[in-house]
């Protein structure tokens, strides 16, 4: 039985909209209903109520703030300036790269373009006279933020925490094995893990939320592996 005074942070499910406070425009958001509408929808993401850990420090402070005082069930919403956001825009964050550095990696660029050059990730501004020229700063830097959001639950359960700082840190449960204990948290590993590229590094975020979240040192983690099973042969027809 989990000692319930070994927790020291709280999770909860949040649903929110984030927009760009200057401009009234959605820019991200757990509601896919409101992603179509905005024109931000992405197959790719799940839309759902997102987990968090109370006091991780993994938002911005007047947001986190807002959350730990918000009441479950009620809309509560929040402007953060710039400056306490992603920062004011720096332009020596912008750069121009000859247009010949992407045409070797068989890119073509064009203004809005994503682009990932010597492991960081900017915005084509501009391309033209053989040079391209790209912005590195935060898609969010120089925007006053506006977040509306919902605390839709407090997770309590330690098997659901658990599962909630796996999805968070790494992307997803499914397929994990979980068990709380007293003096320790034993996560079975999925077999995804055995050949993800993201694991290794996602089990050192997932090892400090555990501590962080029950108050416990050792953090366990199991790996197995399984021969397949053989089909069964058939016994031969006796005469």
């Amino acid at each position: 039985m989990v000692n319930p005074m070994a927790d020291t942070k709280r999770i909860v499910r949040i649903d929110y909209k984030a927009y760009y406070a200057d401009a009234d425009k959605l820019y991200d958001t757990t509601n896919a209903d409101c992603a179509k509408e905005a024109g931000i929808f992405n197959e790719k993401t799940t839309y759902a109520p997102l987990p968090y850990i109370v006091g991780s420090g993994k938002l911005y402070k007047d947001l986190a703030d807002a959350i730990a005082a918000a009441e479950v069930g009620k809309e509560t919403e929040v402007t953060i300036p710039c400056e306490k956001a992603a920062g004011v825009r720096n332009p020596k964050l912008i750069e121009l790269y000859p247009i010949k550095d992407f045409y070797k990696q068989e890119i073509n660029p064009y203004p809005g373009m994503p682009v990932s050059l010597g492991n960081r990730n900017g915005i084509v501004m501009s391309v033209g006279a053989g040079r391209v020229k790209v912005d590195f700063n935060s898609p969010l830097a120089g925007h006053d933020l506006m977040y509306k959001f919902t605390v839709v639950d407090e997770v309590t359960d330690p098997i659901e925490k658990a599962r909630c700082i796996l999805e968070t840190d790494f992307g997803t449960a499914d397929e994990f094995g979980i068990a709380v204990m007293e003096d320790k948290v034993v996560i079975t590993e999925a077999d995804v893990c055995k050949f993800h590229e993201g694991w290794a590094v996602a089990k050192y975020r997932i090892v400090a939320d555990l501590r962080e979240v029950f108050g416990l040192d050792r953090i366990e983690f199991v790996q197995v592996w399984e021969s397949a099973k053989k089909a069964d042969t058939p016994a031969a027809d006796s005469e």
